[in-house]
């Protein structure tokens, strides 16, 4: 298949995926190669371990990942839209991935959690939920993470989607003009 199908195939099932489940896709395009790359530069790559990925919908923060160098077998995906999981299964054959829900990570995650995760790379649209519930995910983030491992998350608000606080460390690490639309980078740790 060519380069310009692959790249038609992905626009049509965002498409599909954001017309049943706008709430939950919350974009208007998949996300950019640029932001891809942003996301993935979070990323220390002297932590060796497993790296969770909640929300990749079309998988293009995961190809981001992977171009930075990290293995397929280190990356656990978790996509609640059945036919992305499928899709994702087949673009990334070596990632382990599960079609569930990332607002409930223990029972998604189930046995598929053996150790603790050195980042976490959210493309869930977090403005699109109450305060509490985002803070919620991300506690059950960082309750799965190795101690100091960073929570990535885009959003395409101008503020962070958490506010700091005496347990959450928040910085913005990077604006991206070139995605539809502009994205900003946070990165969350546990203080």
């Amino acid at each position: 298949m060519t380069s310009k199908a692959n790249d038609l195939g992905e626009k049509l099932r965002f498409l599909r995926a954001a017309l049943t489940r706008p709430r939950a896709v919350g974009a208007v395009a998949p996300s950019s190669s640029a932001l891809a790359h942003a996301v993935a530069a979070q990323i220390d790559l002297s932590r060796h371990g497993p790296i969770l990925e909640l929300g990749p919908g079309t998988g293009a923060l995961t190809r981001g990942v992977l171009a930075r160098g990290v293995a397929p077998e280190r990356m656990t995906l978790i996509e609640y839209d059945t036919d992305l999981a499928k899709t994702l299964r087949a673009q990334f054959p070596g990632a382990h991935v599960i079609q569930g829900d990332a607002f409930d990570l223990e029972n998604t995650l189930g046995t598929h959690y053996t150790r603790p995760y050195v980042a976490t790379v959210s493309g869930i649209p977090l403005l699109n939920y109450a305060p509490p519930v985002r803070l919620a995910l991300l506690e059950s983030m960082f309750a799965r993470m190795e101690p100091g491992a960073p929570v990535i998350q885009f959003t395409y608000g101008l503020t962070s989607p958490i506010s700091p606080s005496a347990r959450i460390a928040v910085k913005r690490a990077a604006f991206v003009p070139w995605n539809l639309p502009p994205a900003h980078v946070w990165v969350y740790r546990k203080r």
